[in-house]
Order: structure tokens, then sequence, then C-alpha cells
């Protein structure tokens, strides 16, 4: 009887452990959910984003850089966060400043296979650190998905939706990087933390 037991108890285990495992999963994935969410406006968007918005939200009214694209589309970046675990995240907000609804350009996914068969994401940023003479590419899962805002089709005029891009991080050392998105202008970003 205690064999039945433990090898129940170790399932249950198990079980849990996996489940555990995917909710983290699906929380860590979360950060793009808030950015696919066409029909609310980024007040509604904030409160639904856990840790995302909060570097948003303590951000000055000024953006960091804005980025002018086709069809009065505008990148406003709001931040571009390093953390303790090596990694660069940019939030932005994407603005139709038009008088008319924009579909958002399939370009700006770049043009590499693995991230094309994914649909529509700003797979095709990239960070340039002038001073390392580097550049940095959008950060993929395990099964070839960019690390950024994806699914976005189109937006109304005068609307605004949260986006954000991962990035490895660079140097320490290294304070300024120059965001390039395809179709965009490009503009230097100032990194904290």
């Amino acid at each position: 009887m205690s064999i039945r037991f433990t090898a129940k108890a170790r399932r249950g285990m198990v079980a849990l452990a996996v489940t555990a495992g995917l909710a983290l999963g699906a929380a860590g994935c979360g950060g793009g959910d808030g950015g696919d969410k066409k029909p609310g406006a980024s007040a509604s968007a904030s409160p639904s984003g856990g840790s995302q918005p909060s570097a948003q939200e303590g951000q000055s009214a000024a953006p960091l850089a804005e980025l002018n694209g086709p069809s009065g589309l505008i990148l406003q970046v709001t931040s571009a966060i390093r953390d303790s675990g090596g990694f660069l995240t940019v939030n932005a907000n994407l603005k139709n400043d038009g008088s008319q609804s924009v579909v958002v350009p399939v370009a700006l996914r770049g043009d590499e296979t693995e991230i094309v068969q994914h649909g529509t994401s700003f797979g095709g940023a990239t960070l340039v650190d002038s001073k390392g003479k580097k550049r940095y590419y959008v950060l993929r899962d395990t099964d070839g998905r960019p690390l950024t805002t994806t699914d976005l089709s189109s937006i109304d005029a005068g609307q605004s939706i949260p986006v954000f891009m991962q990035f490895p991080a660079p140097p320490a050392d290294t304070t300024e990087v120059t965001l390039q998105l395809p179709t965009f202008s490009s503009g230097t970003i100032k990194i904290s933390g």
C-alpha cells in the first residue's frame, strides 16, 4: 500500500510541477499579449500586462525617441531597460498619426525565414551599438518566434498600441544604441538599468 501511495504522490508532484511550469511559461509570454489586443486603448492594455507596464508607467511623458514610418505611423520609444538576465527590453507605442486606418507593414518582421513563418511582428528590428561596433537582433524562443509584439494587423486613426521588442543586452558600458526598424527612420535611445 505504501508503494502505491508513493507512486500516486510522485505522479501528483510531477503533474503539479508541469502545471506550474506551464503557468510560468504562459505568464512569461504574456507580455506580447498586451500589444495584441487591438480593440482596447493603451490605458486598458496597461493593467493586464503585469511587469511590462510598470516600466512604461515610470517613464516621463516625453519618449526617448520617435521613429517615423509609412502612412503616418510613429513608433514612440518609452523605455529601454537592461535586466540582470542579460536582456534588453525596448517598450514603445505604435501610433497612427494619420487620418485613416493603416495596415501594419509586414516588412516590420524582416525577411529571415524562421521569423517570417510566424506572422506579423517586430522581428526585423535591430539595435546598433556604435561604440562596440555590434548589431543586435531580436531574440527568438525555442520555436523560432520573435520575442516581440506579434499579430498586429491594422491601426485605426489616432490609435496607439503598446509594443515591445527584446534583444540581447549590450555590454554594461554601452549606454546608447540606435534602434532600426524596417520602413521606419532610425533613432538613438538611452539604456536604463
